[in-house]
């Protein structure tokens, strides 16, 4: 399938970004949330990609206005979805909320139509019988700012299409990714996979009160190379992520409700959500793990 319209199901920061990069690489875009507020905030979102892109990719002016006239927002999803040959949802990371949305989207969609989820911890079987089409469903998973962290992540389930996989493969080297095929599913996939025990044990360090974020962002990056620590990368990631799914795991495991509680009363509770809001962690613009003088 010749895939040129693609339709992005919610807008929050993830999903305007997903819709951004898309229509940057030349697609017409549709972008599709629950009401007018949404949109309106989906906008404003949108509205300051086109200066990350020219500091971070050296766009011109030119790109990224173009990428903006290719942009379309809707509330009503059978028109978001009509004539689209890709929809990648990125709605709330909530199981029943997705299936009740994937019921409607398979009623409204062209027959035809691939859907992706675009879910970072609900496994695309959990998902793909609501969306009456299993053949033609697959995960397709970005990490925030994917600009800058262009991993597509492209999740089959036992029953998706080889020929649909192929396709979105195809599709995420085309809107500027570097595709990640997995072939059989994996709860976090590769990249959560490796990244969420180290936030974790980090995190577990800081409650514990063993050491503070700084301390421990700078053991990791002097001792591994790496630029940026595991707080440094929650910041990236937005508190509010790392929250919900300590707060889905603290059910059965009480040290998980203890860094639910702790992210809540510290930061989330204080409006310090990260990069995107300024502060988290770390102060932005300029956080003190880019000072020189941070690793000594």
């Amino acid at each position: 399938m010749d895939i040129k319209t693609v339709t992005v199901c919610g807008s929050g920061v993830l999903g305007s970004q997903i819709a951004y990069q898309t229509a940057f690489h030349g697609f017409d875009v549709r972008v599709y949330d629950i009401n007018d507020a949404a949109i309106e905030k989906a906008r404003a979102t949108v509205g300051k990609l086109p200066g990350r892109y020219q500091q971070d990719l050296q766009a011109t002016p030119e790109q990224t206005q173009a990428a903006l006239e290719r942009l379309t927002f809707h509330t009503d999803l059978a028109s978001a979805v009509q004539g689209a040959q890709l929809v990648i949802e990125a709605i709330p990371e909530n199981i029943d909320i997705k299936r009740e949305f994937y019921t409607r989207l398979g009623q409204v969609a062209d027959p035809d139509t691939i859907f992706a989820t675009n879910s970072s911890t609900l496994l695309p079987s959990a998902i793909m019988d609501a969306t009456g089409r299993p053949d033609r469903f697959l995960a397709l998973h970005f990490a925030n700012e994917i600009w800058k962290f262009n991993t597509a992540e492209i999740m089959r389930t036992p029953q998706t299409d080889d020929a649909v996989f192929s396709t979105v493969v195809a599709f995420a080297g085309h809107i500027g990714m570097v595709a990640l095929p997995l072939h059989k599913e994996q709860p976090g996939y590769i990249l959560n996979t490796l990244l969420v025990p180290l936030l974790g044990a980090a995190l577990e360090l800081v409650v514990k009160g063993i050491a503070d974020p700084q301390t421990v962002d700078k053991t990791w990056m002097i001792a591994t190379g790496a630029p940026t620590g595991p707080f440094g990368i929650l910041d990236v990631i937005g508190l509010t992520t790392p929250y919900n799914i300590n707060l889905a795991a603290a059910k059965g495991d009480p040290k998980r409700a203890v860094v639910a509680q702790y992210l809540k009363e510290n930061y989330i509770d204080k409006g310090k959500m990260g990069t995107a809001t300024g502060e988290g962690f770390y102060k932005y613009p300029n956080p003190a793990f880019l000072d020189k003088d941070f690793l000594k």
